[in-house]
């Protein structure tokens, strides 16, 4: 009897533990739960959220009636060399922007005034896009004036890159204009994820930078640095630039449209250009 006693005590008293463990991980469970579910709902609060999309980001950006594609250069020359070589550019360079047999046009070339120094950059059209971009590279393996161009060219420069950039559905196509005007390129680095909300929130800024005529174009990256965004402004002097800039801060939503894309940027760059000669953007 008192063997039988005993078993039942320690059947009970097991199943007590037991029911004490279960009770415990039960709790514990549910803190943890709880506490999961506050830190997915406090995280929340700063995690950006990105819709789905069903077509890609340049398709959204751009415009689709259009298929411009454009190539901006940066070639960096030799100091004791720029003046030959922006000589030799305007030999060429207009020649291929009026003769009809290649699709592109010269859309603008300048000299970099401040920012980098002894520096050229050129900005090229193709309309057709990719297949245009292709002819016209293919045609000018055959030119022999263009081959020597680029022979006497390579002498000049320290080194040498590019970009192939869409325009932005937003902005008016850059058209030649006269001058005197300088020329601001504005360069943004973008954290990558981000074009999206930068067009967002430009489409609605650009009306604030229109009333100087100072907004020439607006571009962003295919192939070269992606997520890669250039704003092109003319103005007629730096001061002009301080004036136009500075009247912005008038406006009301221009402050909230700095506060939101500032921290979309990983690094931007701002170049003052003078045109050269054979620019059409003068």
């Amino acid at each position: 009897v008192h063997q039988s006693a005993r078993a039942v005590v320690t059947i009970v008293a097991s199943r007590a533990r037991c029911c004490v463990l279960f009770s415990a991980t039960c709790v514990l469970w549910l803190s943890s739960s709880s506490r999961n579910r506050e830190d997915s709902w406090f995280k929340s609060l700063f995690v950006r959220k990105v819709d789905p999309r069903k077509d890609a980001h340049s398709n959204l950006l751009t415009k689709n009636e259009e298929s411009n594609l454009y190539k901006i250069q940066f070639h960096n020359v030799k100091p004791e060399c720029l003046d030959s070589y922006n000589k030799l550019c305007e030999d060429v360079l207009p020649s291929i922007h009026a003769d009809k047999y290649y699709p592109c046009e010269l859309v603008g070339t300048w000299n970099t005034w401040y920012g980098e120094q002894d520096q050229a950059v050129h900005l090229w059209r193709y309309r057709g896009g990719y297949p245009a971009l292709t002819e016209v590279m293919n045609k000018l393996r055959q030119n022999k004036d263009f081959t020597a161009y680029r022979k006497e060219r390579g002498k000049m420069l320290l080194s040498r890159r590019n970009q192939l950039l869409l325009e932005f559905s937003f902005w008016n196509e850059p058209v030649p204009r006269e001058g005197p005007n300088i020329y601001e390129l504005r360069s943004y680095q973008l954290r990558p994820g981000t074009m999206i909300e930068w067009g967002n929130y430009w489409a609605r800024a650009i009306r604030y930078r229109q009333h100087n005529r100072e907004a020439v174009g607006g571009f962003f990256s295919q192939i070269g640095n992606l997520y890669m965004v250039h704003h092109l402004w003319a103005y007629k002097d730096l001061q002009s630039r301080e004036d136009t800039r500075n009247a912005i801060w008038n406006h009301d939503g221009w402050e909230e449209v700095v506060y939101y894309t500032v921290p979309l940027i990983q690094h931007m760059d701002s170049r003052i250009m003078i045109p050269t000669k054979a620019s059409p953007l003068q």
